[in-house]
């Protein structure tokens, strides 16, 4: 008997292929992907996320990876350095600077504290 063709009603019931509903698969990449377009180690691709906030999102204890953000992120470069990193990298723009003492020496002046007494 030749198969036939199952009625409208039958096919729109049916579930979306994966693709259509989650977009193509080469979009969302997997470390070894995301490792692989960028031509790097894992671990590489690992300590950029860490520490150069290269986009991912971690699922479970997978990282999954957006091609279009991995390339946004390629063309923008590295973002400014925020918490700690940043504080430490400003305060280190002063270690030079001749006013910082007096400022300092001012401070502890108005708090009615001795620099000595800060310092141990």
């Amino acid at each position: 008997m030749p198969p036939t063709k199952k009625p409208e009603s039958e096919r729109a019931r049916q579930p979306q292929a994966s693709s259509a509903v989650n977009g193509p698969p080469s979009e969302v990449l997997t470390l070894a992907e995301a490792a692989a377009y960028l031509r790097l180690s894992e671990a590489e691709v690992l300590r950029l996320v860490d520490e150069q906030a290269l986009p991912a999102r971690q699922l479970g204890k997978e990282r999954r990876f957006l091609k279009a953000a991995i390339q946004q992120w390629l063309s923008t470069g590295t973002p400014p350095t925020a918490g700690k990193e940043a504080q430490l990298a400003v305060a280190g723009a002063w270690k030079d600077d001749p006013l910082v003492d007096e400022e300092l020496r001012e401070t502890y002046r108005r708090r009615g504290r001795s620099r000595l007494a800060e310092e141990s």
